[in-house]
């Protein structure tokens, strides 16, 4: 249970850096000069942030009883994933970021992309739209809200 409660953890420290990192490539800088800025940069919160996570499992790591022999591991197994995601988002995913990305290229993308691209300012454009009108309309918003609340209750019950 605490492994994959830990996934996301682990993930998450990891992906903070690349994309800062990534940020800065996409703003034109060489991959290693923007790893070691943009690791630089958000070293100290991705350092507050696993420590603030270990810091909410000491109550479970400290229980006493049953209960707390049951979650010793459970606590323990997180702890220990959070300060091993920790490492490896300021040592490695920097370096890899150096090693294997690459800024943007003049080669266009090919039709698969165009189409997704596409399809998706489409929905951005409805989504546009569509609040614009809303927040237009407050008043009409709150009666068809309403309106489904009161559907639903009566369907429920």
């Amino acid at each position: 249970m605490a492994l994959t409660v830990a996934t996301g953890f682990v993930v998450d420290d990891a992906i903070v850096v690349l994309e800062n990192i990534t940020r800065y490539i996409e703003n034109g800088m060489s991959p290693l000069e923007a790893s070691l800025k943009g690791a630089n940069e958000v070293g100290f919160t991705v350092l507050s942030m696993s420590i603030s996570l270990i810091a909410v499992f000491i109550p479970i790591l400290l229980m006493g009883g049953i209960v707390g022999r049951l979650f010793r591991e459970f606590a323990m197994t997180i702890s220990i994933a959070i300060m091993i995601s920790l490492v490896i988002s300021l040592a490695t995913t920097p370096m890899m970021c150096a090693v294997l990305l690459r800024g943007h290229s003049d080669q266009g993308h090919g039709r698969l992309y165009q189409i997704s691209e596409r399809f998706f300012d489409s929905m951005l454009d409805f989504y546009r739209r569509t609040l614009t009108v809303s927040l237009r309309h407050p008043a009409a918003i709150m009666l068809i809200l309403a309106r489904c609340w009161v559907s639903i209750s009566t369907s429920t019950t």
